[in-house]
């Protein structure tokens, strides 16, 4: 297994690549190669939680600093991928490491090829994704909107003339989606394609039985980004808002957690609701749950391919009002969520806010939602669940394995 990133400390794609390896591990040896500067946290986190690492051998692998000189942190980090990829067969050869089954795990854009079919061995590609285009009618301006179409026309192009992205799909046995679009832009065939989403989490806590009635809190984090469109979850509870009676007002309240370069707090300053919303800027993982825990309902009007703090919401037994998309849309089932068809900026805005309302008059609704909510994560969102599948997944290419 290949990880680009793994950080047992962190979440988002460096949890998804520690908890793929520990998951392989489950059932299979597992030799598992990552980037140099990866290995200080691993040998500290095994250490201090006494990982059980019997069928884990780790291989650290970086390029020579002049190929690597000019990459500082984010920055460059997509092309230097490229390049740490296509030189891993190498590396693998030089240090003659035997494998029957090949998985390359992240980075998860599905622009960017795996190179491990070289090795001649049944290869697993993913799970990789990408965003969608954000619908013209949520974007707030000309220049947000050629941004946009300028990242799409760069991930088009690499699906469409990339020699090695076409080699990559035809030579990979499995390629794992985050989602369907993930078949579609890339024309993956049927036989070969699973959708699995790279988010998960191992913390689950039930609903909270003690919740004051008399109080409905909604709740969105994240980045303060174009693609999350955070201002219509804000709008929106202002339109709510202003369909409640005066007592009805004094119960509600809108918690936002996070940060960005939108300035979400100016939009607010006009609003009738605006006493009843609270920045709380980033907190901690052990504020993050309690957030979480007095919290109704989580709304993510994101048009982003996936969204960890979905599953976060879940694990949390929040009922879900999202866009009915390919990102955070599939993450979530009827039972669970609202989901909002995509029409025009003031048509979500207010169906955005009619779900809020739904949930804030229907008692009964909201609690057969949060059960659907823990129901789905423990069906679908557990590490352990996503091991299971990798066990089917690898047990299906074993047939393919030269003995």
């Amino acid at each position: 297994m290949t990880a680009y990133d793994i950080d047992p400390y962190r979440g988002s794609e460096s949890a998804t690549g520690w908890n793929f390896v520990l998951q392989g591990a489950r059932f299979n040896k597992v030799i598992a190669v990552t980037r140099e500067n990866n290995q200080a946290s691993i040998d500290s986190y095994i250490e201090k939680f006494r990982i059980d690492t019997t069928n884990i051998k780790f291989y650290y692998y970086d390029l020579p600093y002049y190929l690597r000189f000019w990459k500082k942190g984010a920055r460059g980090s997509a092309i230097y991928f490229y390049l740490w990829q296509m030189w891993l067969p190498l590396f693998v050869k030089i240090r003659k490491i035997k494998f029957d089954i090949a998985h390359n795990v992240n980075f998860h854009a599905d622009a960017f090829p795996t190179f491990l079919w070289v090795l001649g061995k049944p290869t697993v590609w993913g799970p990789i994704n990408h965003n969608e285009k954000i619908p013209k009618e949520y974007l707030l301006s000309k220049k947000e909107f050629i941004k946009d179409r300028i990242k799409w026309i760069v991930k088009t192009v690499n699906w469409k003339l990339d020699p090695f992205l076409y080699l990559a799909k035809k030579r990979c046995a499995i390629i794992i989606g985050g989602n369907s679009s993930v078949q579609k832009r890339l024309s993956i065939p049927k036989e070969k394609f699973v959708q699995l989403t790279q988010v998960a989490s191992s913390i689950q806590n039930d609903r909270n039985t003690n919740k004051d009635d008399k109080c409905f809190d909604v709740i969105i984090v994240g980045r303060f980004l174009t693609i999350k469109s955070f201002d219509i979850a804000i709008l929106a509870f202002e339109d709510f808002y202003n369909n409640l009676s005066e007592q009805e007002r004094k119960g509600v309240k809108l918690s936002i957690i996070g940060d960005g370069p939108i300035d979400l707090k100016e939009i607010c300053l006009k609003l009738n609701s605006k006493n009843q919303i609270d920045f709380h800027g980033w907190v901690d993982k052990r504020e993050m749950d309690s957030f979480y825990q007095k919290s109704n309902v989580f709304v993510f009007p994101s048009h982003e391919g996936a969204g960890m703090v979905v599953v976060e919401a879940l694990a949390n037994a929040l009922p879900i009002v999202c866009f009915d998309n390919y990102g955070p849309g599939e993450l979530v089932n009827e039972r669970c969520s609202i989901k909002i068809p995509y029409s025009n900026r003031t048509e979500s805005i207010i169906n955005f806010s009619t779900a809020m309302k739904r949930l804030h008059g229907d008692k009964k609704m909201c609690l057969k939602k949060s059960i659907g909510s823990i129901d789905l994560f423990k069906d679908r969102y557990t590490w352990d669940s996503k091991g299971t599948i990798l066990k089917e997944i690898y047990g299906n290419l074993k047939i393919y394995i030269k003995k």
